[in-house]
């Protein structure tokens, strides 16, 4: 038997994100230059897939790249909070999904998803037609500002968008700053970068050309500031304030992420869902940083919402 068309877009969604897993890891372990751990999975209610893990690497102290594609009876909260009418729907879900956490305190977090649904007809209604969306992006997480890598960031996503419209990266990087807020910190986790979330208007083929491209530019904006930073020198007072730093990324992937709610509502995989955590967080009492300094510099110069390419 033929298969579907939506099953021939899943397949072909599929291998592209097994590649991009792939290649991903490839140039990362180059670049610190020890081996990830790989590690195959299923999962019970439906699906599986590959977990790709670095912890005390050269350069990365942990770090995860994961690729998933599961099914479901009835699509999670997380995935039809703004999509009230697919509610109840089964589903299947595949998707990218990395965050790195360098050891040098100069250098920064980054982390980078890109993911497929299909809500597939009720049960009660066989011929309603399938709904498909694309969502993804990606953000950098500094710890010590540095006004040319937050550029270099931006620059290396719009370029990436821009061939599919010239509005798109605007609109993305708005998108992200609402996003990666911490609303009761009133503070952005990072400095931005694109994220985007329920695409289809353009079509399958665009909507996928386009998160491709978002995918396929996470090596070329991460990379090249690693290597400006990982030599830098650094001391007990920077390893302090990472860790302090790193505390804003545990609260904003538990209290908001949607694909941290979503692996846990639809009963996913722990090991994955929790290995974007941070090694060592510390939190403190009210701390403030001390004026003039470059952990102030931080507050002031780089978690405002800014144009970064103006």
């Amino acid at each position: 038997m033929a298969k579907s068309k939506g099953a021939e877009r899943s397949q072909i969604v599929e291998t592209y994100l097994r590649g991009l897993q792939e290649r991903i890891v490839g140039a990362l372990s180059t670049l610190d230059g020890e081996p990830f751990r790989k590690d195959c999975w299923t999962r019970p209610a439906g699906g599986g897939g590959v977990s790709c893990l670095i912890e005390e690497g050269n350069l990365i102290e942990r770090g995860g790249v994961n690729f998933s594609h599961v099914m479901g009876d009835q699509l999670p909260p997380s995935a039809s909070a703004h999509r009230g009418e697919l509610a109840g729907r089964p589903y299947e879900a595949m998707g990218v999904s990395l965050v790195m956490h360098p050891r040098n305190p100069y250098c920064p977090t980054a982390h980078m998803n890109v993911r497929y649904f299909v809500a597939h007809p009720p049960k009660d209604q066989p011929d309603a037609a399938p709904v498909f969306w694309f969502g993804g992006g990606m953000d950098l997480t500094p710890y010590y500002g540095f006004r040319e890598d937050a550029i270099h960031f931006h620059q290396t996503c719009r370029d990436a968008l821009t061939p599919h419209g010239a509005d798109y990266y605007l609109r993305f990087k708005d998108w992200c700053d609402r996003y990666f807020f911490l609303k009761h910190r009133n503070e952005a986790r990072g400095v931005g970068g694109v994220f985007y979330d329920d695409l289809n208007e353009p079509g399958f083929e665009a909507s996928f050309a386009l998160t491709r491209s978002v995918g396929d530019a996470f090596v070329n904006a991460y990379t090249p500031i690693l290597h400006r930073r990982r030599d830098m020198p650094w001391g007990e007072r920077e390893r302090d304030f990472q860790a302090y730093r790193r505390g804003r990324y545990v609260e904003f992937n538990l209290v908001y992420d949607r694909g941290t709610l979503f692996g846990l509502q639809s009963g996913g995989r722990t090991e994955s869902i929790l290995m974007s955590m941070p090694p060592i967080v510390k939190w403190r009492y009210d701390w403030k940083p001390d004026p003039d300094s470059p952990e102030a510099a931080l507050y002031t110069d780089f978690l405002p919402h800014r144009d970064w390419l103006a």
